[in-house]
């Protein structure tokens, strides 16, 4: 049995970060964790520092960190300074990025740079910078990077290390979200209770209007072209409302590779942390005479133009996705405090996309301003004229 493997968890009270610690319970001779990091929720925070007696927190609000340091007696580190110390912390083998936007881009790249197994649920980080990234796995062959979007590891899971070559397509599955089957003319009367009711999965509030809006696919579409090499028009999206199928891969020889289980983030967690082992895990299965049809359907580009605007950025590259990127952070934030509809998110992102200057980028600062731009610039079009 080889030693524990040491887990800095980022984002350890959110979905993923809850979804790991059911992992970790599980195998308790297999990983320890070894550091946490959070953005200010302490008392959710505690009983897991409690219960895996964990060394390490970063806690990314000082306020809330100087709080935490008067109830915890173990090292409070804050700020994304706290945050690289512990990514490059020797005693801490492999980085679980279940951050949520921009902010998990640094921890990525630092994690890389020390050579860490990095397991990324954070697809900002190869929507905003892919191309960095990639060059410094490529300068730094010590480290590894494993996906965790479930899209994501389908893909990974189904070429099991065959060559893009071979490769037709890759097929993302999407569950369609909430909106699916509503008229496109009924999108101006969509609340925020509803569009925060996905039909399957239970997520964190700003992943969960990105599935709503088709969004999420759509970066986890140039995800997808970073993490595997392939060019956008070998790229496809298949509506998969069961969420039963997590994604497939089309062969060359006319072989269709798909992935299929229950919908939960235990299994792609497990794998990435786990790989190349499979290791036993108490989770539904699949009974495939129970679920009866797999259906699938195309995506209505028309209907959730962010899915078309995400294939955009992705083909004209540069600081494109990134902008992209960026203004759907900023927008999807002005529709959690009510300041613009739903139906008027895809409009605002398009008025940012068609404003950008976009440019090639050599170093994450100017990936990093390309994204204040964005996000300023968002910001300043749903203000009333």
């Amino acid at each position: 049995m080889p030693s524990p493997k040491s887990i800095a968890l980022l984002g350890a009270t959110g979905s993923i970060g809850s979804s790991t610690l059911k992992v970790l319970r599980q195998h308790p001779g297999r990983f320890r964790l070894g550091g946490v990091a959070i953005g200010s929720k302490i008392d959710l925070l505690l009983p897991i520092l409690r219960e895996f007696d964990v060394p390490l927190a970063v806690v990314f609000d000082p306020a809330a960190a100087e709080a935490l340091s008067r109830q915890w007696s173990g090292k409070v580190l804050s700020g994304m300074e706290g945050l690289m110390e512990m990514v490059a912390d020797p005693s801490i083998d492999y980085l679980l990025n279940g951050l949520v936007g921009s902010i998990g881009v640094r921890p990525t790249l630092e994690a890389i740079r020390h050579g860490k197994q990095v397991g990324l649920a954070n697809k900002e980080s190869m929507v905003m910078a892919g191309a960095l990234i990639n060059a410094a796995l490529a300068e730094h062959p010590e480290s590894a990077l494993y996906p965790i979007d479930s899209e994501h590891s389908a893909i990974f899971q189904c070429l099991a290390g065959r060559p893009t070559q071979e490769v037709d397509f890759l097929q993302l599955t999407a569950s369609g979200g909430p909106f699916r089957e509503r008229p496109r003319a009924e999108f101006a009367a969509i609340t925020k209770a509803e569009a925060l009711k996905h039909p399957t999965w239970v997520m964190g509030e700003k992943i969960t209007i990105d599935s709503a809006t088709l969004m999420n696919k759509g970066l986890e579409v140039i995800e997808a072209h970073f993490l595997f090499g392939v060019d956008f028009d070998r790229i496809q999206v298949v509506i998969h409302p069961k969420s039963i199928v997590h994604s497939l891969v089309q062969f060359r020889d006319g072989s269709l590779m798909a992935q299929l289980g229950c919908p939960d983030m235990c299994v792609p967690i497990q794998y990435a942390l786990s790989y190349p082992e499979r290791l036993p895990l108490e989770t539904p299965r699949v009974d495939l005479a129970q679920v009866g049809k797999l259906e699938f359907f195309q995506p209505d580009f028309e209907k959730f133009p962010c899915l078309r605007l995400a294939f955009e950025a992705g083909t004209r590259g540069g600081t494109a996705p990134a902008i992209l990127n960026a203004a759907n952070e900023a927008a999807v934030d002005l529709f959690l405090k009510d300041k613009i509809a739903f139906h008027q998110i895809p409009g605002l992102l398009e008025k940012v996309l068609g404003r950008a200057s976009i440019q090639e980028y050599t170093t994450l600062d100017e990936a990093i301003a390309a994204d204040a731009w964005a996000r300023a610039m968002a910001v300043e079009f749903s203000e009333p004229n």
